[in-house]
């Protein structure tokens, strides 16, 4: 069951960035002029514009995702069958996600903040579906994938630490 989100205000992109210290007042209008002209991303911009490193606009859009899905339950007790067949065990463990329902042309998956722009990208890439996420915490998320893609030998440290598939390390 899905909680009803929340009217609570998530914050912009720009509003973390400049929380942080990475960038001004003057910086976040200069970079939505620029937006507007071209319709490019935020983050994008930032990086391109006043050299903000992309592992902190990564950051801050993953805080600004998880205030988005702080309002929705994962409820992994009901996922469904059709949403968990979307990913194999293998899939679930090594991007870190675990489908819960189907939601008219989307899924909603459930991962880690850690994870967020990995799953996004698995989601984007792989499946290619639009996907809505829930953020929970690496325990909560490690006794979904064991309940449902168990795999001997893989728990919560492999869910905070990295996995290793044919010889290769994944985070």
């Amino acid at each position: 069951m899905t909680a009803a989100p929340t009217t609570a205000r998530v914050p912009r992109l720009g509003e973390l960035l400049v929380a942080q210290g990475l960038l001004r007042e003057h910086e976040v209008d200069a970079v939505l002029a620029r937006q507007r002209e071209c319709s490019r991303p935020f983050g994008a911009l930032c990086e391109e514009l006043f050299g903000v490193d992309p592992s902190l606009v990564e950051g801050a859009w993953v805080d600004q995702y998880r205030a988005l899905s702080a309002s929705f339950d994962a409820d992994f007790a009901h996922a469904a069958p059709a949403a968990l067949a979307l990913v194999s065990a293998r899939q679930a463990w090594q991007f870190r996600v675990v489908p819960l329902r189907l939601e008219s042309d989307a899924v909603v998956l459930a991962t880690t903040p850690s994870q967020l722009a990995r799953a996004v990208r698995f989601a984007a890439g792989v499946l290619g579906v639009t996907a809505i996420f829930v953020v929970v915490d690496a325990n909560e998320l490690a006794d979904a994938l064991r309940h449902h893609y168990p795999i001997d030998g893989l728990d919560a440290a492999t869910v905070r630490q990295g996995i290793r598939f044919n010889g290769n390390s994944r985070t």
